[in-house]
Order: C-alpha cells, then structure tokens, then sequence
C-alpha cells in the first residue's frame, strides 16, 4: 500500500481567515466574570443611592 499523492493544488494555499459569522466561546466573558461585574455595578449603584439619601436627608 503506498500513500497517495498529494499535488500542489490540494494544499490549502490561502492564508486568509474565515468570515466571522457571529461571538466565539472565546470572545465572551466568563459567566462568573459577568455575574461579578454586574453585581458590583448594582452594589455601587446601592451605596450612591444611599450617600445621596443620607445627603438629602441631612440637608433639609
């Protein structure tokens, strides 16, 4: 048995990448890094809501 030929043009020669059709895997964040970030955000939210009540409270 012997390996078959292979010829110039059955190589792949273009270099050039696939049209993207959409997000990797790769290209999201992970669902803990998300989850993280989103409860930061509502917990920075919280305690600015809570600065300007005590502020408003105070002032008048």
């Amino acid at each position: 048995m012997t390996a078959p030929q292979m010829s110039p043009s059955d190589t792949r020669t273009d270099s050039t990448p696939r049209a993207r059709t959409g997000p990797n895997e790769e290209d999201r964040a992970p669902m803990s890094f998300t989850v993280r970030v989103f409860i930061y955000l509502v917990g920075v939210h919280f305690i600015a809501a809570f600065l300007f009540f005590l502020f408003y409270v105070a002032g008048g």
